[in-house]
């Protein structure tokens, strides 16, 4: 390949035909197209080898977004959307977000050792 070409990115020109394209991913893609392209095809290929229907795609992309550890608003309401267009019911995303949510439960899991720990500590030396 000529260094001043670009490499295709079949994958990433098809999520911005799709309307699906980030805006915040297109810095990666500057600094290095054929990166960008190797990664979102990794992710989207689940999506279109059909194993699982279009509504549990989008539940669990639904979980990823509204994760603790990701947290991105326009994902979990963009997938919203596209669940309910596919005929998911507000209790099976409310389920969604519910079991997502118990991502949260390892800071009390991590801390609430840890603070019966140095309290018992303190109590010792006391």
């Amino acid at each position: 390949m000529n260094p001043t070409s670009s490499p295709a990115t079949p994958t990433c020109d098809r999520l911005r035909a799709a309307g699906e394209w980030n805006p915040a991913w297109q810095p990666i893609y500057d600094l290095d197209p054929a990166w960008a392209e190797r990664f979102f095809a990794m992710g989207v290929t689940p999506m279109l080898k059909g194993v699982l229907d279009p509504k549990t795609i989008e539940f669990i992309a639904i979980a990823v977004d509204a994760s603790c550890t990701h947290l991105y608003a326009p994902g979990v309401r963009r997938h919203i959307r596209k669940a309910l267009d596919l005929g998911a019911t507000k209790e099976e995303i409310t389920a969604v977000l519910q079991l997502t949510s118990v991502l949260g439960i390892h800071t009390m899991s991590v801390g609430a050792p840890m603070l019966l720990e140095e309290l018992a500590a303190r109590d010792a030396a006391a």
